[in-house]
């Protein structure tokens, strides 16, 4: 979907396929049909944004055979959706049994990393529409954040300045401008806006940036007005917003509480789990490890990194930080001058719900609906002729 801002920016709205398991081309493909096109007719909208999420397989395979990325960008087109963002955040193998802090590798110390966002990057612009003003790609905040020694951190930032001179060839190639923006985590080498700024402060701002998910934004505690002022102020351009909310469980010693949060303890992903006492954040890495003792249970509620549902509540007493959510989308967007450009649904997490629902196409159709409504609310006009 897409959206007029008051400036004149075009907005786009979409979601993001790594929801979907899908490791080759045939079967991202398939997801589009099963899935991307019948989300777009329950929206009744002439054409809906997905940002695809590509395996390294099959980013391969496109970045190497013109034909099958001709097939790619034929099919997003007879089923009336467009992509103008790409997730490289993992690498591959995201719906495997377990995933945990595999997601982060390889990192960007790696060769591997910069060669998988490059190829992207020419993949990307193959697809982008003719109309599009820019692409961005989302990607991982450097590396977890242990072990993490000197010389990889020295490696990192010069793949930074390599990753922004290819950037800078493939505009020059194809005449479109791809962003790649850094999404900080908890637990990460950059897990707040405060080391996003000292870490990737300097960089050339045309090309890199940061994608900001709102549920680790949340998860970390951090206002999101002095956050989104502290990106700025370091010169970092919100390249993508990920429309994300975590789960809070308000009093997190209550018996009914703990039952709810152990349902979510699930062994897929990484469930970083925060609570915040007089300005000071208490860590865990792993829901479970909070669950066992490594929180304190007395300084406030828990925020766990458990993308939930934007519409839907979880279980009780459990709620989500969708007014966080609410206020980083009035930060960027209810604003004179648009903030960002790209707004992705990122709910990744449907399958390891505790009550899985039976019609994906449905939860994510009111998860766009919900977005769409406080994207309008803001005074964006939706363009009906997409």
């Amino acid at each position: 979907m897409r959206f007029r801002h008051p400036d004149g920016t075009a907005v786009h709205l979409g979601y993001c396929s790594n929801v979907h398991q899908a490791e080759d081309l045939r079967g991202v493909i398939d997801q589009l049909a099963r899935y991307a096109e019948p989300v777009r007719q329950r929206l009744d909208t002439g054409r809906l944004g997905i940002g695809l999420w590509l395996a390294r397989g099959v980013v391969a395979e496109l970045a190497a055979d013109v034909v099958a990325l001709r097939t790619l960008k034929r099919e997003l087109m007879v089923r009336g959706l467009e992509t103008v963002t790409l997730n490289a955040f993992p690498y591959a193998g995201f719906h495997r049994e377990v995933v945990k802090k595999a997601v982060y590798l390889p990192d960007w110390a790696d060769e591997a990393r910069l060669r998988h966002t490059l190829d992207c990057a020419r993949i990307l612009a193959a697809l982008l529409p003719d109309d599009a003003a820019q692409g961005s790609i989302s990607t991982v905040p450097l590396a977890w954040r242990t072990p993490w020694p000197a010389e990889r951190a020295a490696a990192a930032r010069r793949a930074l300045d390599r990753l922004a001179a290819g950037l800078a060839g493939v505009e020059a190639e194809t005449g479109r401008r791809i962003r790649v923006g850094f999404e900080p985590e908890p637990g990460c080498v950059v897990e707040t806006t405060a080391q996003a700024a000292r870490a990737l402060g300097g960089l050339d701002p045309d090309r890199l940036g940061v994608c900001v998910d709102a549920c680790h934004l949340a998860v970390q505690f951090e206002e999101p007005g002095a956050a989104l002022r502290r990106l700025a102020d370091a010169g970092l351009p919100v390249v993508k917003l990920q429309a994300s909310s975590a789960v809070e469980a308000p009093d997190p010693a209550h018996p009914a509480t703990r039952a709810a949060l152990h349902r979510l303890a699930e062994p897929r992903f990484l469930h970083q789990t925060r609570t915040a006492s007089a300005d000071v954040v208490h860590s865990a890495d792993d829901l479970p490890d909070a669950l066992a003792g490594a929180l304190p249970t007395d300084t406030g509620a828990w925020r766990v990194h458990f993308h939930a549902p934007l519409h839907a509540a979880p279980e009780p007493p459990l709620r989500t930080t969708s007014d966080q959510l609410t206020a980083v989308l009035a930060r960027l967007l209810g604003t004179p001058a648009a903030g960002c450009d790209h707004v992705e649904v990122e709910t990744y997490t449907w399958s390891v719900l505790p009550d899985p629902p039976s019609g994906l196409v449905g939860g994510i159709a009111a998860e766009l609906a919900w977005a769409r409504d406080r994207l309008t609310a803001l005074g964006l006009k939706e363009d009906h002729d997409s």
